[in-house]
């Protein structure tokens, strides 16, 4: 997918980086997005080398996402199910832009 989107917030939730093969890591975060009416929070992956930009955040933060919209299928005993993944590539401060 060619489009990017961005979302800026607060973290509310930095987590452990799982080690899924050799050559593949994630690490979840979840974002307040700043909305006065209706705050929506939400969780976003980072995967491989990109797990490293949450090494100097904290609870707290307020920083801007740059993410892209990944989804797949997956073939069950129960049926097809699709997931959707929010991947964060960029992060800065909110008050950086």
């Amino acid at each position: 997918m060619a489009d990017t989107f961005t979302l800026t917030g607060k973290i509310l939730f930095i987590g452990e980086e799982k080690h899924i093969s050799e050559k593949f890591n994630t690490r979840e975060i979840a974002i307040e997005e700043y909305h006065p009416q209706y705050p929506q929070k939400v969780l976003f992956q980072l995967v491989n080398k990109n797990c490293d930009l949450v090494l100097n955040r904290q609870i707290g933060d307020e920083v801007t996402v740059n993410f892209n919209i990944k989804g797949r299928e997956w073939n069950g005993p129960n049926g097809t199910k699709y997931f959707n993944t929010l991947e964060v590539w960029k992060m800065v401060n909110a008050n950086a832009e």
